[in-house]
């Protein structure tokens, strides 16, 4: 059976169209209905890719969706497939979940789609209405592939009541990570000189693709929210605009602060966000011998002698929000490519992709959490300040302090599930960014990968050398709990 291709559809709509009829003629084909086909994990991703951008998520509340959709679909699969551990006893406060007494009664495939679609229905309540009839259309047409593969009625049916039964307990156990308290929390930054203020101008709060093409954001509304006068139905389809007073899918604000309090949400496999301590990062000085000030100068310098190739790989990596699926979509992209590269079985697809959720979610946990601990400045603010009073950086700034690096913190934890799962030293072609003007991309492992996402901030302009470090340290600390944590239960 050929695997279709796994390239990144430009919308969520159009992962929907993706190989569903092959779907159905190939589970036929086979003659084996009850195997679960790795397109399906793939179809999932490749949409949830396309649903990061067209909500415009911030990185944080990306990475909590993923993580949640991930164990809701392995979870679907392993409580029919008696081959498949569960994953009780490796993540935080995770409840005990039902299974098929029998499971030639039930069909995997089915089950995880259904809770996919409980969990997904509630994490994305608050969506705009394309996002959510999008992943309704590709719940629908999973499910009549699996129909057309000899499904028969009675296991349909059961299955649907197990996946939503699964579905219902995975949405309950996500209502006490305390993501529900932290919306519309105030919030006072800490001020002086070495503390991080948004002072990114006005022309800088948009996102940016290869080209430095920049989509218009009104600056007395940079989130986009919902008013009269942006409601033509050519302003709903190409801006979406979402409705004011939206909490749980915010679109993220270039103009303001992003997730202060992330790190008060539970992770998922660390027993705390702090587990995986964070290299000390060096003490604000204004000394031209001082860490900090070597590091300063270091980014001005490259910006000054910036090179095609570092431009290039600012904007490869740059995965901004609003206009990418973010760092999130990006690693779950490439891991989604290696169920097809790599020839993985349904079941497998599925663990990898929870597996690299899982990191990321965490990665981001613990990053957030060391940012608002010490709300270090970023170097547009320093070196502005100290060096060169009309400096910019190459890409916008974020709006949320610099130490560490999110960027290398998840894709670090992201390639050490990656390397641990498919192996170290694994040649691979990225094509993520083919919808939004990047080209297909090789790296002769997952870790040049990461290490490249991470130096791509220091040619951006918007993180010190030592954010990148420090940044790397953690995720590899909480990639390795990851993947440690889940082989004690079973996972390989």
């Amino acid at each position: 059976m050929r695997l279709i291709n796994l390239s990144r559809p430009s919308s969520p709509t159009a992962s929907v169209r993706v190989g569903i009829v092959a779907l159905a003629a190939g589970l036929a084909a086979c003659g084996q209905p009850r195997e679960t086909d790795p397109r399906m994990v793939s179809e999932w991703m490749h949409t949830l890719y396309g649903v990061i951008r067209a909500e415009r998520l911030s990185p944080p509340v990306a990475s909590r969706l993923m993580a949640y959709s991930t164990v809701a679909l392995y979870s679907g699969l392993s409580s029919v497939n008696s081959k498949l551990p569960g994953v009780a006893g490796a993540l935080s406060e995770f409840p005990e979940l039902p299974r098929a007494e029998r499971p030639r009664d039930y069909d995997a495939t089915l089950t995880a789609i259904a809770a996919e679609r409980v969990v997904l229905d509630s994490l994305l309540r608050e969506g705009v209405p394309t996002t959510r009839s999008a992943l309704a259309r590709l719940a629908d047409s999973l499910a009549l592939a699996r129909s057309a593969g000899g499904v028969s009625q009675a296991v349909q049916a059961r299955s649907q009541a197990l996946g939503t039964q699964i579905g219902s307990k995975i949405v309950a156990w996500s209502h006490g990570d305390g993501f529900d308290t932290t919306r519309g929390r105030p919030f006072t930054p800490m001020t002086g000189l070495a503390y991080w203020v948004n002072d990114s101008p006005a022309n800088t709060y948009t996102a940016q693709d290869l080209s430095a093409t920049s989509a218009y954001v009104a600056l007395n509304n940079p989130a986009n929210v919902l008013q009269s006068g942006n409601t033509s139905d050519r302003g709903l389809i190409l801006n979406r605009p979402k409705r004011a007073g939206v909490k749980t899918l915010p679109s993220v604000n270039m103009a303001g602060l992003t997730e202060p309090y992330w790190g008060h949400v539970r992770p998922f496999v660390l027993k705390k966000w702090n587990e995986c301590a964070a290299p000390e990062p060096p003490a604000y000085s204004t000394d031209t011998t001082s860490p900090m000030y070597r590091d300063a100068e270091v980014v001005r310098e490259t910006r000054v002698h910036m090179t095609p190739a570092n431009r290039a790989t600012a904007f490869y990596w740059a995965d901004n929000a609003g206009e990418s699926g973010t760092p999130v979509g990006h690693w779950i992209s490439i891991a989604s490519q290696m169920v097809g590269e790599r020839h993985l079985s349904g079941d497998d697809a599925a663990r990898l992709v929870m597996m690299t959720a899982l990191a990321q979610a965490d990665a981001f946990i613990a990053a957030w959490g060391y940012k608002f601990q010490y709300s270090l400045l970023r170097p547009r603010t320093f070196i502005r300040r100290m060096i060169d009073s009309t400096w910019e950086p190459l890409i916008p700034t974020p709006p949320f302090p610099e130490y560490p690096s999110a960027h290398s913190t998840q894709s670090a934890a992201a390639a050490t599930v990656l390397g641990t799962m498919i192996g170290d030293h694994v040649a691979f072609e990225d094509s993520t960014g083919l919808s939004i003007g990047n080209g297909v991309r090789r790296f002769e492992s997952f870790r040049a990968a990461a290490n490249e996402a991470g130096i791509s901030r220091i040619y951006g302009g918007i993180h010190f050398p030592y954010g990148n470090t420090g940044g790397r340290a953690l995720g590899d600390c909480v990639g390795e709990k990851v993947v440690e944590r889940l082989k004690a239960v079973g996972l390989r």
